[in-house]
């Protein structure tokens, strides 16, 4: 059969726009459906505003911390509108930047949902287009639980328009999204309040790090509320009535709920063309992303294993490399380093010390937390928290954790070590660059060793 594609995309976020460049530049014909801007959640509504966010809320904790050196400063001020509207022209040129990426080789661009028709076949508006593989990169969506009240609240993509910043907000949640908007929130000045229904932020990081950031998070101002959940919100006036399931009533400008994100599947017609899905209507996909249905593939956060950017564009290069070099997946999904943006960040790489142990593995955990040499002068109380996770019959680290300033910038390094299979005697080898934070990895002694 003659289809008009070698390769049909649904989704121009970073998975599909490699896959589809990538496929593009080697000879397929391609084309790619979107419904929005180009570049997906990372470009637009997730990683890269929600950065420069961070970046421009740590600029208020400058002038306190500045004191110390001898830097005097008058009262700021901030202008919530000029970082939105900034922020909103740098996506602006990205999304530029991405349509090149895609016309430069080749691919066809269609603007509009893409729904699966059958196993070749996808509708994009009134247009029927044939396609002899059909790619879904999709990505997620925020999730918000039923409740009466849930169509008062913001979710996390509302956060980058908004035309006014709240004096107080509720941000309700204890994942990742939710400890950085948190963050974000009270460096900008906003009264905020983090409430999760669970006894502990950061369901699945290491339990040191759970617990090292939530106390640093109070540190800096937020206000965490743990074991507390919301019964309902009402309108009261200009502000939000929460009603807690123990009763309490409090009140907020506005309520962020943060409390994950469920693959974006919805309006694909996955059932009736016969693709499985779980509960959550992530895809189900083999080891070479391929769905129940032969010609469909699926890659990125539709799949729900890791939603980061990072793993969906590795998933499409590795889905290339099978189809034009016949190069089988082999996808390592352990060693992924991870940032959390919030304040302070979270680096982490490998297993924690809690996966390690359900692994089987006898191991020795060395760990630190210890004031920067930044704030001796800054007079800031915050800490940094550093952990190795080392497995005493091989002496291979299998997992970096750590809590503090760059923790992100510094893990990336540490990535490529444990990637490569690096034991505590190489980084015991390694000569530490002083006066440094992150030469803590690379000098911890037997004194460092956890009491477990």
């Amino acid at each position: 059969m003659n289809y008009q594609y070698d390769l049909f995309v649904i989704g121009a976020g970073s998975g599909g726009v490699r896959a589809s460049r990538v496929a593009a530049s080697k000879g397929f014909k391609v084309g790619v459906a979107e419904s929005q801007a180009l570049g997906g959640t990372c470009v637009n509504i997730g990683c890269v505003p929600k950065k420069l966010f961070v970046y421009g809320s740590e600029y208020s904790h400058v002038v306190d911390q500045a004191k110390g050196y001898g830097w005097e400063f008058a009262k700021p001020t901030f202008n919530w509108a000029t970082l939105r509207d900034n922020k909103t022209q740098e996506i602006e040129r990205l999304n530029g930047i991405y349509k090149n990426l895609l016309e430069n080789p080749g691919v066809t661009i269609h603007k509009g949902y893409g729904e699966l028709v059958d196993a070749h076949t996808v509708k994009v508006g009134e247009e029927l287009i044939t396609a002899e593989r059909i790619l879904v990169a999709v990505g997620a969506k925020p999730f918000v639980p039923d409740f009466p009240g849930n169509d008062l609240v913001l979710v996390s993509d509302d956060m980058f328009f908004l035309e006014e910043l709240p004096k107080t907000i509720l941000v309700v949640g204890g994942g990742y999204i939710a400890v950085e908007f948190a963050g974000i929130c009270n460096g900008l000045g906003v009264e905020t309040t983090l409430m999760y229904r669970g006894d502990k932020l950061l369901r699945g990081f290491d339990e040191d790090v759970r617990d090292f950031a939530s106390n640093e998070y109070s540190r800096i101002g937020v206000n965490v509320e743990l074991n507390s959940d919301v019964e309902r919100i009402e309108v009261a006036g200009d502000q939000k009535k929460v009603t807690l399931k123990d009763g309490r009533t409090l009140m907020f400008d506005a309520v962020l709920y943060a409390t994950g994100r469920v693959p974006n599947t919805t309006s694909l017609n996955l059932n009736k063309v016969g693709i499985e899905t779980t509960k959550s209507g992530a895809i189900v996909v083999n080891n070479r992303y391929q769905s129940s249905v032969e010609s469909v593939y699926a890659i990125g956060d539709v799949t729900d294993r890791v939603q980061l950017t990072p793993v969906a564009i590795k998933e499409a290069m590795a889905l290339i490399g099978y189809w034009f070099d016949g190069i089988e997946p082999n996808f390592d999904y352990d060693n992924i380093p991870t940032a959390v943006f919030s304040q302070p960040a979270i680096g982490t790489v490998g297993l924690s010390e809690q996966d390690a142990e359900k692994r089987g593995y006898d191991i020795d955990v060395y760990q630190t937390d210890f004031r920067a040499m930044k704030h001796t002068l800054s007079g800031a109380q915050e800490r940094t928290f550093m952990k190795l996770i080392v497995d005493r019959a091989t002496d291979k680290v299998l997992g970096a954790h750590m809590v503090g300033d760059y923790a992100g910038e510094i893990i990336q390094g540490l990535g490529i070590a444990i990637k490569a299979g690096a034991t505590k005697a190489h980084f015991d080898s390694t000569v530490g660059v002083h006066p440094t934070s992150a030469e803590e990895f690379v000098t911890f002694s037997a004194g460092s060793l956890k009491k477990r």
